[in-house]
């Protein structure tokens, strides 16, 4: 690899973005577009009576409104994930717009398109819909009780699926011969990915095939779901996305909304337009984590971790979106027990449907609530058994490798004794206790946190990648995974460009089309270096060859006498052709796909410190350090960039976000930023990452681990140590609000 192999590139879309000059959906324009909007239920849980569209029908500028007896008779947006489950998956279908039923605030009941926007929302009010109340459930335990209202008559209990793994008699056993117990209830509450651009949509049809440009993050999956619903063959419809304002997992996949838009494009013959609002994403797109366990962890005389057991509930929603039911379940299980040597790990998970949004990926998808558990068991312990928590995590952190965990995932790399020790250095650990005392003269109360994470990252397993030369020395750069924000106009063609000996200002970067990417798994897990980076290696290393035959031909040599520079080939005698000759001459690309379903484990060491004000529950977030490991790095701007991101995500989950629903009714109290709270660069220190690249992996050709969910993997348990600590190891649940941490602080035994 040359010298671009990790060169700190700035971002070449950033440019773009900061002058106003992203193409987003809301900038394209679909000359004739209609405009959508959407009649949403404002009842958590009632049977449909009727839809009266009447007077919306005959409104100026309406051309269509739909209700769901007016669709076809289609199929449902399935799960996606496969799952191995000791009780199957329920069978749950949900319509496109209700049928019947609703079941959670905010479900589409009826599509209404009209000449603007505003004669659209006009016309959805107009509608009137008839409903009679059903009780509502939105906690997920009491939805699991004998008597709670049931959703579907095919999940009975509320349960949607058990799964379960571990060896139950081994791990009575290891509970039974502990010399120390620490058990805790962890609830992770359920938050919003919070994409500043909300879902949006232009539908068209053209007589014989459908395309839909949309902000989705994975293009060919998405058009899968869809055509498997509609009943279409795949080639019926392409599927775009162009620049997506955030994502982070809620657009990984097909919505309803989707299938309406569609229908409505081809009875109307023309583009048919859709922005959601925000309070509707709050509402109806999907949440994340929403993961309530019980767990228990069992350390011998020394000190070591003997088991680990897990009893949790995951929230599902009313329905079942596509990555939901896999998050908390086989994703979770990957990274249970994180950087810990746990010889014995029992893990049950029930699904619950509640009266809410479906959940769905968010940054992490499960091993943030895995990690979460055994940072917080680790420093329960410590506490109760009079140890330091530094030392606790020393003495169970896996040292050699390859490792097999308890859960089946075998951990090939890494440093983790050699992460720990420095974080404590660099934050200056040894330090603290006089700016404790200093904080406590000031009225104040100064917490210290130390914590691991271990990310289990990949995705779909496989990639797709293709390279094309031009006569003009351009080469069009085509990859199957997705930016929706995150650089990879710069970081994969600096990686080409770095494989082939070129300028990466001669790429044109390709993504997020159907119809110019020929395969593709989208964003998701971590993956688009490990999967996407070794698709272009295949692909640039099949170029070369090519293009190596192709040079001899046209210099009536032999390959082998060939030296490649720079991209020219030459001969010892100085003859020579390059790459757009030859692409002039006879035409030069390649492709190349990969089945990789091998892991990688990003991991590292945080170190956060907070000071309390006990009058008023204020926590201020001094200082963060991460002392990282992605392999080798290909660019470290983008990089540690990646990290900060997802670092403002966890702090925000810790200390601010929560989706919350009225217990009664399940009326969604959290509808937008005015009561759903995202941190402010304000709430935020310096986030200072370090990486290191001592252990790169080989479960691909560069060496690279993936870097895009560790910070949200990472930092709620870090903010949240500093805060236990804080407070004397008071227990505190997420989010670590004002008022939470005042009535913590209030407390006769908090110090």
């Amino acid at each position: 690899m040359s010298a671009l192999f990790g060169a700190p590139l700035r971002r070449v879309e950033d440019r773009r973005f900061l002058t106003g000059r992203g193409r987003y959906v809301d900038d394209i324009a679909a000359p004739g577009a209609l405009h959508a909007a959407f009649l949403r239920s404002p009842h958590a849980h009632a049977r449909l009576l009727s839809v009266d569209a009447a007077a919306a029908r005959v409104m100026p500028g309406v051309r269509l409104v739909l209700t769901g007896d007016e669709l076809p008779d289609w199929g449902t947006l399935h799960v996606a994930s496969p799952l191995d489950l000791e009780t199957p998956l329920r069978e749950i279908a949900r319509p496109a717009l209700a049928q019947g039923r609703v079941r959670f605030v905010g479900e589409a009941v009826a599509l209404v398109v009209a000449d603007t926007a505003a004669a659209a929302r006009d016309a959805a009010e107009a509608i009137e819909a008839g409903y009679d109340m059903l009780p509502a459930i939105a906690d997920p335990e009491a939805a699991l009780a004998d008597g709670a209202p049931l959703l579907h008559d095919a999940a009975p209990g509320n349960l949607a699926f058990l799964w379960r793994r571990g060896d139950a008699d081994a791990i009575a056993a290891a509970f039974a011969g502990a010399a120390h117990v620490t058990a805790r209830r962890i609830p992770n509450p359920r938050v919003s990915a919070s994409p500043l651009e909300p879902r949006a949509a232009i539908a068209a049809w053209d007589g014989t095939r459908f395309t839909l440009t949309c902000n989705g993050q994975g293009v060919h999956g998405m058009r899968a779901a869809i055509c498997a619903a509609m009943n279409l063959p795949e080639a019926a419809l392409r599927v775009v996305a162009p620049d997506v304002g955030g994502g982070f997992g809620v657009k990984n996949v097909a919505f309803p909304e989707h299938l309406c838009l569609l229908h409505a494009a081809r009875l109307l013959g023309a583009p048919v337009r859709w922005t959601a609002t925000l309070s509707e994403d709050f509402a109806a797109s999907a949440h994340g984590r929403g993961f309530h366990a019980t767990a228990r962890l069992a350390l011998d005389g020394e000190g070591r971790c003997l088991a680990l057991e897990v009893d949790a509930v995951a929230e599902m929603g009313a329905y079942l979106s596509s990555h939901g039911p896999w998050c908390p379940t086989q994703a979770a299980g990957t990274a249970m027990g994180g950087c810990y040597a746990i010889p014995r790990i029992g893990v049950t998970v029930r699904g619950a449907m509640t009266n809410t949004a479906p959940m769905e990926a968010y940054r992490g998808a499960g091993k943030p609530e895995a990690n979460y558990i055994i940072e917080t068991l680790l420093d329960a312990a410590a506490r109760e058994t009079g140890r330091d928590p530094q030392a606790l995590r020393a003495l169970n952190l896996i040292a050699a490798h390859p490792y097999r965990t308890a859960m089946g995932m075998e951990i090939r790399d890494g440093a983790f004794p050699a992460r720990l020790a420095e974080a404590a250095r660099l934050a200056d650990r040894a330090g603290f206790a006089a700016r404790r005392a200093a904080s406590e003269g000031r009225g104040r109360r100064r917490g210290f946190g130390l914590t691991c994470f271990l990310e289990t990252a990949r995705g779909a397993p496989g990639e797709w990648a293709s390279l094309r030369v031009h006569g003009d020395g351009m080469l069009d750069l085509a990859v199957g995974t997705q930016s929706n924000g995150q650089g990879h106009e710069t970081s994969f063609p600096q990686l080409a460009a770095d494989l082939l000996g070129l300028d990466p200002a001669r790429f044109r970067y390709i993504q997020a089309d159907t119809d110019a990417v020929a395969e593709g798994k989208g964003h998701g897990g971590a993956r688009s270096l490990h999967q996407g980076g070794e698709a272009i290696r295949l692909a640039a290393g099949r170029l070369l060859e090519r293009a190596r035959t192709a040079a001899a031909r046209l210099l009536q040599s032999v390959p082998e006498a060939l030296c490649y520079e720079g991209g020219r080939f030459e001969l010892p005698d100085g003859r020579s052709v390059t790459l757009d000759q030859i692409a002039a001459e006879e035409g030069l690309e390649a492709a190349a796909a990969h089945d990789n379903a091998l892991v990688t484990f990003p991991n590292g060491a945080h170190a956060a410190e907070v000071e309390i004000d006990p009058e008023t529950g204020e926590v201020r977030l001094l200082s963060y350090l991460a002392v990282d490991d992605y392999g080798a790095v290909l660019n470290p701007i983008l990089a540690i960039g990646s990290v900060q991101g997802g670092l403002a995500q966890g702090i925000g989950q810790a200390l601010t976000e929560r989706i919350a629903y009225d217990a009664d009714g399940a009326q969604l109290l959290s509808a937008g930023f005015m009561d759903y709270a995202l941190p402010r660069a304000e709430d935020l220190p310096d986030l200072r990452v370090e990486l290191r690249q001592d252990a790169p992996t080989a479960a691909n050709g560069l060496g690279v681990k993936g870097t895009g969910q560790a910070g949200a993997i990472a930092a709620p348990q870090a903010v949240m140590a500093a805060i236990r600590d804080a407070l004397g190891g008071r227990d505190i649940a997420m989010p670590a609000t004002p008022e939470a941490v005042w009535r913590a602080c209030a407390r006769p035994d908090s110090r």
